[in-house]
């Protein structure tokens, strides 16, 4: 029989993608999602349960009908500058709704989770790559919401037996290489869709958040890592943790630094038009450069980026957003 794989927040950029990669693989994917940010549209590969991650009810409910045997955790909220605006809701869906998550899967007898953390936990780890044994000390209410799932997930490993992995990525990018979901956020806070924005005329500029930070060119040094190779990870985690995988973390990136700068005219470059800039002041909670060294997830989950060109995630999200914005244009869902 086909197993199932209950997805929180599989009607997101990243769980839309990670249900395609789950189907793909042989599992049925069932996604639980409020729709406060996720797309009904994008659930395209298993059944969607409409449910808050709160609403513990409702999860018992799901849990009950669908019987998954393992459970991939993308439901958060994932904006650093919304973090320090309003950190309550942080703490209140990322924290309180990951111990509602496992509550309801210890009640179901459901003892393994793969959770999309993030680097955000490591804060302002300094210029070199950052190791899973570097201090995390996060400098934003989203790094620190995700720090304290994490040690959920240690803590219920110790006292209940629940397995799992949290894997920290750094910064997705691209879209499905097929067009088949993309990135649909309203408002967009990601620079990648927002400079292609920028090119294509839909806005008139970016904002460069800071252009005075310690880095070879003063803007944010980031780590890119291709949606697709992401959601593969969670799978291939997935498979090693029921076969019985023991570490609880692993960096996911690409390895390379990419300024904001550099970003803005590898866009330009692939779309062929001009991306007009302008200065604005830091975001908070931005720390200058977050780079990954994922060798350990090379070595214990054979997993390295196979889309890792800069260029190739851009032309994918290009594809992607040329009929998003068409879609969105007409009224109609980009399907």
């Amino acid at each position: 029989m086909t197993e199932t794989v209950l997805v929180t927040g599989g009607a997101g950029f990243l769980g839309s993608h990670a249900c395609k990669a789950l189907a793909r693989a042989g599992y049925l994917p069932v996604t639980y999602d409020n729709l406060c940010r996720g797309q009904a549209h994008a659930v395209k590969w298993g059944p969607l349960e409409r449910g808050d991650l709160l609403d513990a009810d409702a999860l018992a409910a799901v849990f009950a009908r669908r019987r998954p045997a393992a459970v991939i955790h993308f439901a958060a909220l994932a904006y650093v500058a919304e973090s320090v605006a309003d950190p309550a809701a942080y703490y209140r869906n990322n924290v309180v709704g990951t111990l509602t998550l496992l509550d309801a899967m210890r009640a179901a007898g459901v003892g393994e989770l793969v959770m999309s953390s993030s680097c955000a936990t490591y804060g302002a780890a300094g210029e070199g790559p950052v190791t899973e044994e570097t201090p995390q000390r996060p400098v934003s209410p989203y790094g620190a919401s995700k720090l304290m799932a994490e040690r959920l997930l240690a803590d219920y490993g110790a006292a209940y037996g629940l397995k799992s992995i949290a894997l920290r990525f750094f910064n997705a990018a691209g879209a499905d290489p097929d067009g088949e979901v993309g990135e649909e956020h309203d408002p967009e806070p990601h620079l990648i869709p927002l400079a292609l924005d920028a090119a294509a005329g839909v806005r008139p500029d970016i904002v460069i958040n800071g252009d005075d930070y310690d880095t070879p060119d003063g803007t944010c040094v980031r780590d890119y890592v291709h949606v697709s190779d992401l959601v593969d990870a969670h799978v291939t985690a997935l498979k090693a943790l029921r076969a019985g995988a023991a570490r609880p973390a692993y960096n996911l990136g690409g390895g390379v630094g990419v300024s904001v700068l550099e970003m803005v005219k590898a866009v330009e470059r692939v779309v062929g038009r001009p991306v007009p800039t302008r200065v604005g002041p830091r975001r908070p909670g931005d720390p200058p450069t977050a780079l990954a060294d994922s060798s350990l997830a090379a070595r214990d989950l054979d997993w390295r980026p196979a889309r890792s060109g800069l260029e190739e995630m851009i032309r994918d999200a290009w594809a992607w957003r040329k009929r998003y914005s068409a879609a969105k244009a007409s009224g109609a869902p980009a399907v």
